[in-house]
């Protein structure tokens, strides 16, 4: 039976309609991107999504520091799940239209953790925030503010 918290049109992770929330790597597995780049999500909630990804060459820039884009695509990441764990009721789907970025500092070594929260939660677009942080102490790296509109199916 599916879970009365998730609407009808995230059925396409069940059969039939039927189907519990998805788990975090149901969800990930969805997005072939995030794989590519080595974003593990680790919880996925309307409230919060949580997700992890670890320092690796291919990920950096000249300097071995990982690069901003990487930074910014992990948090489009779980900016894109948090927004289709909150679509309304009637929404088919989500795109982010505003992304801003500040960068606070690099990461050399390790991994960063990413923790996106809602803002606010309209009936055509969500506000987002990400919090990125090294794993190993916690200083934060980058923070991400989006905006993400959702779509409804035209008549």
């Amino acid at each position: 039976m599916r879970s009365a918290s998730v609407p009808a049109s995230r059925a396409r992770f069940g059969e039939d309609a039927r189907i519990d929330t998805p788990t975090p790597e149901q969800i990930r597995d969805t997005m072939p991107f995030a794989a590519l780049i080595g974003h593990e999500l680790l919880e996925a909630t309307p409230e919060v999504v949580r997700g992890r990804m670890e320092w690796a060459p291919e990920r950096c820039t000249a300097g071995g520091l990982i690069h901003g884009g990487a930074l910014m695509a992990m948090a489009d990441g779980g900016g894109g799940v948090l927004a289709f764990l909150n679509l309304p009721e009637g929404a088919v789907g989500t795109a982010t239209i505003e992304s801003k970025t500040n960068f606070m500092r690099a990461v050399r070594e390790g991994a960063v953790v990413a923790t996106t929260r809602p803002l606010h939660r309209g009936r055509t677009t969500i506000v987002i925030e990400t919090e990125l942080a090294r794993e190993s102490d916690g200083a934060l790296v980058a923070k991400v503010t989006q905006t993400q509109a959702f779509h409804y199916p035209r008549e």
